[in-house]
């Protein structure tokens, strides 16, 4: 594992070996273009599978002739039917917002204002003028230039301004799914959720899987589903804890919970936790973190 017990958290392929940027130089032959090309698919498409019939072979040709930059390919193919029918038209608006930020500037949208500055460009002039504003800013010359195409970035803390930041990258770069869409729980919905309107971070924890033991927390997607209060204030001992929970697990995916619909936050005083734990484990809930409340 290259990065240790953080690898538990899903980051292994920002090693060393898979972050090298891929960059055309002009001695690069025909299998070099090749490969570029496969590996602007693979970053503009999130990693998903292209059949020979959904290829942009004009864009490729011309890219092969050097009529084209690598800028250049990744326009096309991010303004492709193939690219707004999966990302755009299929999912909700800031579900398509948050995977543009990863697919073509590699990190995670800074905030919640950068967001709906998307989303308000979209309402006023449209769905190539937004990609648009992705490729044509300073960020991504000063990041990726004409030649490099473009990789995930932002996972280091010092490539981050805040927490939210961090957590955010997490959140939606992390993992190695099959693709932006089929291999992750979020499908077409944000991922980020009510945590991009609320401009707050998101827990870290590690991902589904069986070294994981199977779950992992997933805030619930309704912005109404309050946190439970079990108990009025402190008890006797004069705390209160956060318990998040979840009810997904890989290793039982028929068993539904009550905890399976959205996943909920606890607020429990210490005198009632033995119970409540009880209970919830009774019930086919996972607990994914306990935070005393200060």
């Amino acid at each position: 594992m290259p990065f240790g017990p953080a690898s538990l958290l899903g980051v292994e392929r920002f090693s060393a070996e898979s972050e090298a940027p891929i960059e055309l130089v002009p001695c690069d032959d025909d299998a070099r273009k090749e490969e570029i090309i496969r590996a602007v698919y693979k970053q503009v498409l999130g990693n998903a599978y292209v059949m020979d019939s959904e290829r942009q072979v004009v864009a490729e040709s011309q890219f092969k002739l050097g009529e084209i930059s690598v800028r250049e390919l990744v326009r096309r193919i991010a303004k492709s039917d193939l690219y707004r029918s999966r990302f755009f038209e299929s999912c909700a608006r800031y579900r398509y917002i948050e995977l543009a930020f990863r697919h073509l500037l590699g990190r995670a949208p800074v905030d919640f204002e950068e967001m709906r500055g998307h989303s308000e460009r979209l309402d006023s002039t449209g769905y190539d003028s937004d990609i648009d504003s992705f490729l044509d800013s300073d960020e991504y010359q000063n990041a990726f230039g004409e030649w490099t195409v473009p990789f995930q970035r932002g996972w280091k803390t010092e490539s981050c301004g805040t927490l939210q930041e961090f957590t955010w990258s997490f959140q939606l770069l992390r993992g190695n799914s099959s693709s932006s869409l089929k291999g992750d729980l979020a499908g077409i919905s944000s991922k980020l959720g009510g945590s991009a309107y609320q401009n707050r971070p998101i827990a870290v924890v590690p991902p589904s899987s069986r070294e994981a033991s199977g779950w992992s927390f997933r805030p619930a997607r309704n912005l109404q589903d309050a946190p439970t209060r079990l108990g009025a204030g402190a008890s006797d001992q004069g705390l209160t804890y956060r318990v998040e929970v979840t009810g997904y697990s890989a290793n039982n995916v028929r068993r539904i919970s009550r905890y399976a619909r959205g996943n909920r936050v606890f607020y429990i005083p210490f005198d009632k936790l033995s119970e409540q734990f009880k209970r919830i484990h009774r019930e086919g809930g996972k607990i994914a973190s306990i935070t005393p409340v200060t």
